[in-house]
């Protein structure tokens, strides 16, 4: 018999800000965490906004644990601290008996902004002669810079596994240690995969979700490139606008959200509030072009069918759809166009709703963020926004729950992530039965 899984501890880092409770009211008000880029001079970028985690210290979370984390990046300090939220709201430091060898780590995460600086400053240096001109790359030149300002964490931290390892130092996590890249789908296959490993009998706890920011030089150049970013410069707070008619392109944020999976009867042996149980997961890839949806999101399709019937449910039992909803033209009509196909009449019923309107977009950590945005619609029975909704779109002809949060009662969530490269991971999440 497959051991059941569920939610003990939650935790996030958002542009909205780090503390579970006061980020949930501040979306369920339908705030935008937008604003000018001032992680770097983003003046020339055709977008020179995003969505930034602000006045954010790890030592406000790990206290003077967090100098041993000193040479972390930027991904890597906010998963560590959405992990302390996470095992304090979990109340595992209380839990003596906690075995360390059952204790693993599942993420979904990618670089932090100050990654590839010091790299970028060596490139350009071996690319340059002594008046400055430009030159093929010369690697006896990069090796005079590179071995002058690169240094060994340089190298080791821009590795997307490091948060993982940080994490596993700092809770004694001895248990499988995993990350996945699969882009805006990662932290989504994290929790899922995550959930297979405790079901499976590899762990009995799991730190799962994500961590990214791409808000860097690199970072936006690709987004911009692949014409992906709003260019509403002028209008940033209003610029992310899922499913709406005039939306163009979603928001760069950053950030992590990290969940404590738990088996069930191990949560229950040590007294812990459980929060949800994980009962669906589906993964699966369009294998149709790296950078477009499948025009009949075959691969979206198949992702949410996939989960339902691993979960044993049928639409009619989900009350809320936690949307991929990225504001990009493609991607909320095509999403739309799964939804209905996946659930029928009932899709016109169930309230659907993008945070991304809000947060931006996370990337790796996206799906987590909104994961447990359906954790909270259960405890609290009330659904987020999707903000800046205004003008309706013939292909998209759902009910997005336009501008104001909504309250009724949840008892089982979807949510929903597609990454570029054609990778779809979707979960299902429950009212703890019985």
């Amino acid at each position: 018999m497959e051991r059941r899984v569920v939610i003990t501890g939650m935790g996030w880092v958002t542009p909205l800000g780090h503390d579970l409770d006061s980020v949930w009211r501040r979306m369920l008000a339908g705030e935008s965490g937008a604003g000018p880029t001032t992680l770097f001079d983003a003046s020339a970028f055709p977008t020179s906004f995003s969505a930034q985690v602000k006045d954010f210290d790890l030592a406000d979370f790990l206290g003077d644990s967090a100098a041993a984390h000193d040479g972390a990046s930027r991904n890597s300090r906010f998963a560590l601290a959405a992990c302390a939220m996470a095992w304090r709201d979990a109340a595992l430091s209380a839990f003596a008996a906690l075995d360390p060898t059952r204790v693993g780590v599942y993420l979904g995460g990618g670089e932090g902004p100050l990654d590839f600086q010091p790299f970028a400053a060596a490139a350009l240096a071996g690319c340059r002669n002594e008046q400055g001109e430009t030159i093929p790359l010369n690697t006896v030149r990069w090796a005079e810079t590179a071995l002058r300002v690169l240094t060994a964490t340089n190298e080791l931290e821009q590795d997307p596994n490091m948060a993982g390892g940080h994490i596993a130092v700092q809770f004694n996590a001895q248990g499988p240690n995993i990350n996945t890249l699969t882009a805006c789908a990662a932290s989504t296959q994290a929790i899922g995969e995550a959930t297979r490993l405790i079901r499976y009998g590899d762990a009995d706890v799991m730190i799962a979700g994500g961590t990214h920011s791409m808000i860097h030089p690199l970072g936006v150049t690709g987004f911009n490139r692949l014409t992906a970013l709003s260019t509403r410069n002028d209008t940033c707070l209003t610029a992310s606008r899922p499913f709406d008619r005039s939306r163009d392109g979603f928001v760069l944020g950053e950030g992590s959200g990290i969940l404590i999976l738990e088996e069930v009867e191990h949560a229950r042996r040590r007294g812990t509030r459980i929060l949800a149980e994980v009962v669906g997961f589906g993964s699966t890839a369009d294998a149709f072009r790296i950078t477009d949806i499948h025009e009949e999101g075959r691969g979206a399709i198949a992702a949410m069918k996939a989960a339902l019937d691993s979960a044993g449910m049928t639409p009619a039992q989900i009350d809320y759809v936690s949307a991929h909803g990225t504001g990009t033209e493609e991607n909320d009509k095509i999403e739309t166009l799964a939804i209905r196909r996946v659930f029928g009449e009932h899709a016109k019923k169930v309230p659907i709703s993008s945070v991304k309107s809000m947060i931006g977009h996370l990337i790796a950590a996206a799906g987590a963020v909104e994961l447990i945005t359906c954790v909270l619609a259960i405890r609290d029975g009330v659904v987020p926004p999707t903000i800046n909704y205004n003008l309706p779109d013939p292909n998209c002809d759902l009910d997005y729950v336009p501008n104001q949060a909504r309250r009724l009662p949840v008892r089982a969530a979807l949510s929903n992530s597609f990454g570029f490269g054609g990778q779809n991971n979707t979960l299902v999440l429950r009212a703890v039965a019985d």
